[in-house]
């Protein structure tokens, strides 16, 4: 494999593991709103109440993006299809 193909090679791999972060973030995301509008805990009910709740549900949003992020890219590297590519 030459320079230039292991540096495609590179790319590739991490625009994969990219993109399976950004789904994971968006399924936290989507975790996260679930949580609070279908009031699960009162949660919804008490950033309702809340004087601004942009902050309380940022703080509940960005863990949960963050650790689905971490673990869809975790199975993705897991499951990742290697290629045992022919040195030439």
């Amino acid at each position: 494999m030459t320079p230039e193909e292991a540096r495609r090679d590179h790319w590739e791999m991490l625009r994969f593991l990219a993109g399976n972060a950004l789904f994971g973030a968006g399924i936290g995301v989507m975790v996260a709103f679930a949580l609070i509008w279908l009031d699960i805990g009162g949660l919804g009910s008490h950033l309702a109440r809340a004087r601004n709740p942009f902050l309380p549900a940022a703080m509940i949003a960005v863990p949960l993006a963050l650790t689905f992020a971490a673990a869809v890219t975790a199975s993705a590297i897991m499951l990742m299809p290697y290629k045992k590519k022919k040195q030439r």
